[in-house]
């Protein structure tokens, strides 16, 4: 049963505890409000600035999951915090461990501050959590995408379109990365994982991952320089640093371009540019 009072409680308390720089946002010199503002919250959980509010009056429907896991994304909520308000809104909590999706703070509070360079937050199988502003102008919002093709990993064997983005020489390299890693998460997780289920899609519907994953290859890194093909602004040879947050399975991956370099203007002319629909 939900706990109205306690949620409104919970959600006035965690709302007034983050400031804007918390989470990216600019502070502003006429700003009263004790941390972030209902509307300010709401744009971060995904979510109308009228449902939000009606849930810290004690008001309006019984969240769903979904919901409450965009507001526990939203508020910067630690894994505590959120089974907390799971509970309160009379849910129980997802799982965690590996599989969960849910991000840390910690990994959140980087990316609301990486808005002048590309990054994303990936699962261990390669589905995009979270983008910066950037990231979407780079790669288009790769959030977008459900099931299976939520993975790039996925996508690369199914989408044709997923190769676009990505320079004809590394072609072949990354299809052999993408089986070696799905071999060895297979391998870590074991049978009826995710990661189980994800081989045995692509071994029934892509020959040319049949072909790879026959080879049985595994260790195969990603590069540091990743080489880019944009519709707007072309080739980009970018450096991709990972910083791994290994109880939640998560990496959050930054590109940068080397200072004074063709991709590092390109780079400040896709910041203008914005980001723009690809595919």
């Amino acid at each position: 049963m939900i706990d109205r009072t306690g949620l409104a409680e919970f959600l006035r308390n965690r709302r007034a505890a983050l400031q804007p720089e918390d989470v990216g946002l600019p502070r502003g010199a006429r700003r009263r409000t004790a941390g972030l503002r209902r509307e300010e919250v709401a744009a971060l959980c995904h979510m109308s600035a009228d449902y939000y509010s009606r849930l810290e009056r004690e008001r309006g429907p019984q969240p769903s999951p979904q919901m409450l896991v965009s507001i526990a994304q939203g508020l910067h909520l630690s894994l505590d915090e959120r089974d907390h308000l799971f509970r309160l809104a009379g849910h129980t909590p997802p799982t965690r461990g590996v599989i969960s999706e849910h991000i840390s703070p910690g990994l959140l509070r980087v990316l609301d501050r990486l808005n002048d360079t590309p990054a994303e937050i990936v699962t261990e199988l390669g589905e995009t959590l979270r983008q910066s502003p950037m990231g979407i102008a780079l790669t288009g919002d790769l959030t977008r995408y459900t099931g299976p093709a939520r993975s790039i990993g996925y996508r690369w064997f199914t989408d044709p379109t997923t190769r676009q983005l990505y320079a004809p020489e590394e072609h072949a390299f990354l299809t052999r990365m993408y089986a070696a890693g799905l071999r060895e998460i297979v391998t870590l997780r074991g049978p009826g994982s995710r990661a189980a289920e994800l081989a045995d899609l692509l071994l029934a519907r892509s020959e040319e991952f049949r072909r790879v994953w026959e080879d049985h290859e595994i260790g195969i890194r990603p590069r540091d320089i990743k080489h880019f093909i944009h519709p707007e602004v072309g080739a980009l040879e970018l450096n991709c640093q990972r910083l791994v947050d290994p109880g939640q399975a998560h990496a959050l991956l930054v590109y940068t371009a080397i200072p004074g370099s063709e991709s590092h203007d390109k780079l400040h002319l896709l910041s203008v540019i914005g980001a723009q629909p690809l595919g």
